[in-house]
């Protein structure tokens, strides 16, 4: 079935591919563009039909109108119960100031797992990362290298499939808000997330993650200027102060990097482009979770109700390049390589539980700073396990990185506690 695209792209693009050249089309699916420009047409096979379905039932006023068994699974999916209310937390905000406030060494163990549990999930998750993308499985000799797997969207399934059912247990275990937000809006956020997972997997096949790892950190700006865009938001002076010490950081370490163990100037230039895709669809995401979040619902149900949409996207589009079932293939071979997947997996769900939990429990200026903590700890360990060298400059670099970002943790705690201070006291009647 895979032969299907490069067919398709040259029946569209004639003039781009010779027909009788069939080696170039047998190697097409080793082209990082190519296999974007397919997930996103197996996406589009599931947007299209799900946009137009959503416009018909709307302009038929079918909320009004509709009746029979499925009326309450699309009032759900396209019109949702619209209550809209401020943000809200797993916990209500007074835990965190009254529920746990007697007992100070039980804040402290509170805090102690809560850093425990992120930076084991995310440093074992990001050391994984790293192992599946760019290692060889199987015998590694001189006349058998092995075999890298390649298949980036698989592991992002993989990722969501867990945390859907992990998410979606929790919903049904704990009491949760109703539910609010038209569900198609999910696909939205979800859509960008998956396109941001993928990017962050198959960057590592061109960059080192330490790399990566910085280029995550100045997603600062983008989400900046992408919160302008979507949200319309204003920003204080410190904030672009930093994000420009964080830019100014994060080119140090860059132009200071070793270039050697690249094949090409077009290989590092792919990289560069993969990591531009994956910071701007995440600026996107967080921006557009934020504009959902008016809606009332939980954090778990954000994470059910997004993880819904990446299963369907990813799995759609998987099945129909025939590569979900060459994946799982590649899984019963190397039985290593499904250990390494399911613990990624694990890894993930469980982050984004312990990243719910943390901030409802001791805010996001803690959470940030455990976060930045958790990037540093990963590049040292990387460099450690895989032997990425780091220059002078550019350690001097990642410096004026972390520190930019504890300066972005440190100004807006103290707005945050002036604009406390600075509120009159309640009157006791």
């Amino acid at each position: 079935m895979w032969r299907v695209w490069p067919a398709l792209v040259l029946l569209l693009f004639p003039s781009t591919v010779a027909a009788e050249d069939s080696t170039l089309l047998d190697g097409w699916h080793d082209v990082w563009v190519f296999r974007f420009l397919v997930n996103i047409l197996g996406y589009s096979t599931i947007i299209v039909p799900g946009y137009l379905l959503i416009s018909y039932f709307k302009r038929t006023n079918y909320l009004e109108t509709g009746s029979g068994i499925c009326h309450p699974l699309i009032k759900t999916c396209v019109f949702g119960s619209e209550a809209r209310t401020g943000l809200l937390d797993d916990v209500p905000v007074t835990s965190r100031s009254e529920g746990d406030s007697g007992s100070s060494i039980r804040q402290i163990l509170k805090l102690i797992f809560c850093a425990a549990g992120l930076q084991i999930s995310y440093l074992t998750w990001g050391v994984l990362q790293e192992r599946v993308m760019t290692r060889s499985y199987g015998t590694t000799t001189p006349e058998d290298p092995g075999e890298k797997f390649t298949d980036s969207q698989f592991l992002v399934f993989m990722n969501r499939i867990l945390a859907l059912t992990v998410s979606g247990l929790w919903c049904m275990m704990f009491k949760q808000p109703r539910h609010g937000a038209p569900m198609f809006k999910y696909s939205f956020a979800s859509l960008s997330n998956i396109m941001s997972s993928w990017c962050q997997y198959e960057a590592l096949k061109y960059i080192s993650f330490p790399t990566q790892v910085l280029a995550k950190a100045s997603k600062v700006i983008p989400v900046m200027l992408m919160g302008k865009l979507v949200s319309h938001k204003s920003y204080e002076y410190w904030e672009y102060l930093t994000a420009v010490l964080i830019s100014l950081g994060v080119g140090m370490f860059l132009l200071s990097s070793d270039t050697g163990k690249h094949p090409s100037n077009v290989t590092t230039f792919s990289g560069i482009l993969i990591l531009a895709g994956y910071i701007i669809f995440d600026s996107f995401t967080s921006n557009w979770q934020d504009n959902l979040f008016k809606h009332k619902m939980s954090s778990v149900q954000m994470m059910f109700g997004v993880n819904l949409f990446s299963c369907l996207f990813t799995v759609g589009s998987l099945l129909e390049q025939g590569a979900f079932f060459e994946s799982v293939a590649f899984m019963s071979r190397h039985s290593e390589f499904a250990f390494h997947a399911m613990l990624l997996s694990v890894c993930s769900a469980c982050g984004q539980l312990f990243i719910f939990y943390t901030i409802s429990q001791f805010g996001a200026a803690v959470f940030t700073i455990i976060m930045t903590l958790r990037q540093a700890i990963a590049i040292l360990l990387s460099c450690f396990l895989y032997g990425h060298a780091v220059t002078v400059v550019g350690g001097f670099g990642m410096a004026v990185v972390f520190l930019a970002l504890f300066l972005r943790v440190y100004a807006r705690s103290r707005m945050k506690s002036s604009r406390r201070s600075a509120q009159p006291p309640v009157q006791k009647v």
